[in-house]
């Protein structure tokens, strides 16, 4: 009898340590995690290309003009997209080529067209990659 009741008060503290254990890990990895998952301004702006103006015609002979910035992955990414600058602005001209104005309209339509310039800059980039393309302007005449 008297080895059962040590045997429980022994159950019940080694599940009392246990429980103790698992609150604090928890505990431990919540307070732990970073802050911020997203890089701070600075960082995004260090990591950015400003492509200028670019006019070009479209498919039904209409003018589009607008300016980008690019955000990458590092500076190197950076670095590398602004020495391909020519490629770049090659890439978006034979695009835009093949677009009516009509494709550009609405939100969707500048969606689409940012997807496809997303994927066309990252299958050249070697060091890095393109993460989000802004418009800085943008008009369609």
């Amino acid at each position: 009898m008297k080895n059962n009741k040590l045997l429980t008060i022994l159950l019940i503290v080694l599940v009392l340590i246990t429980l103790v254990g698992v609150v604090l890990f928890v505990l431990f990895t919540q307070f732990n995690k970073p802050t911020s998952l997203e890089p701070s301004i600075d960082k995004v702006l260090e990591a950015s290309v400003d492509v200028p103006e670019i006019t070009t015609n479209l498919s039904d002979n209409k003018v589009v003009r607008f300016s980008l910035k690019i955000t990458t992955s590092s500076k190197e990414a950076a670095e590398e997209l602004t020495k391909r600058n020519f490629q770049t602005n090659n890439i978006v001209i034979e695009e835009l080529s093949e677009m009516t104005q009509e494709d550009l309209e609405g939100k969707q339509g500048k969606q689409m067209f940012k997807k496809t310039l997303k994927t066309k800059l990252n299958e050249l980039m070697q060091e890095g990659e393109v993460q989000e393309i802004y418009y800085n302007t943008f008009v369609n005449s």
